[in-house]
């Protein structure tokens, strides 16, 4: 049993936050293709595939962040107690837990078509480095945008099998929504980041967040907005789509106070109610 806590510690699976921002954007994409598809089934099944796949390789990617950040981790008050930080469980226990984590993940994603599976092996390397940009870049959060979203593209290609441009604009707006709220995360953590030298954006924007998550949380609704007209969503879309702008900019945004650890995670983790909001927008576009 205190094995078994420790594995939900490691991968945060008590703190289904994470693995439910991975699986929006897949919901996002699916929803958007199934107005190509009648087949509900099928658009059921992927949901289920996709959410499996979050939480797998959401778990996974918390295992090498903590692998290759334990030096850090111990210098930072938040995460000093991390598992592997504290040395409750071994670098090398941690590996095997990746290895079978994805090897399950790799079972759901041969369910899927050959160009599925052919962007979901792609997307490995960008998920694992993700922990080492924080350590050359102050846009870490950028690249975990271009990660954490990925995963649109690839819901969006399992039910209709082609490119398009919808998914991709929607994706583009997707990763300024993850640089906002992981913006916002950070701020948590940026008097021991500041320390020990480890870089983000909530650092390089701290004279000014506001200003910055303003206009990340903009260029996220802007591709709300356009994929709608370009996909001729109905008047309803649009309508319900002033609740999302509402939710990110006097919600997030305007009461933020960066100073405020406890404050900065409430409004972070609301971008899980977010992803349901825009999830709603998007089967609204598709059935009214």
């Amino acid at each position: 049993m205190k094995n078994f806590e420790l594995f939900l510690e490691l991968t945060r699976l008590k703190k289904p936050i994470g693995f439910m921002l991975l699986f929006w954007p897949c919901l996002w994409g699916l929803g958007l293709a199934n107005q190509y598809s009648d087949n509900n089934y099928i658009f059921l099944k992927h949901c289920l595939l996709f959410f499996c796949g979050a939480v797998l390789m959401r778990s996974a990617g918390c295992i090498v962040n903590d692998i290759l950040d334990r030096k850090i981790d111990t210098m930072v008050e938040r995460t000093k107690d991390r598992p592997i930080a504290s040395g409750k469980i071994s670098v090398q226990s941690g590996l095997i837990y990746v290895f079978i984590l994805c090897s399950l993940a790799f079972i759901i994603l041969v369910q899927f078509n050959n160009i599925t599976i052919v962007l979901g092996l792609a997307s490995m390397p960008f998920a694992f480095s993700y922990p080492l940009m924080k350590r050359f870049t102050y846009w870490p959060q950028l690249f975990l945008g271009f990660t954490f979203n990925y995963g649109l593209i690839m819901a969006w290609m399992s039910l209709t099998n082609e490119f398009s441009f919808y998914p991709l604009l929607f994706y583009f707006g997707a990763i300024f929504w993850t640089l906002g709220y992981d913006t916002i995360y950070g701020f948590q953590d940026i008097k021991d980041d500041e320390i020990i030298g480890v870089k983000s954006t909530s650092i390089k924007f701290k004279k000014n967040p506001k200003l910055f998550l303003f206009l990340c949380y903009l260029i996220f609704y802007i591709s709300i907005f356009l994929t709608g007209i370009l996909m001729s969503f109905s008047l309803y879309y649009f309508l319900f789509s002033i609740l999302i702008f509402l939710h990110l900019i006097l919600f997030q945004v305007k009461p933020l106070k960066v100073s405020q650890g406890h404050m900065c995670l409430k409004k972070f983790k609301s971008n899980n109610f977010l992803g349901l909001l825009v999830f709603i927008n998007i089967l609204i576009g598709d059935f009214f």
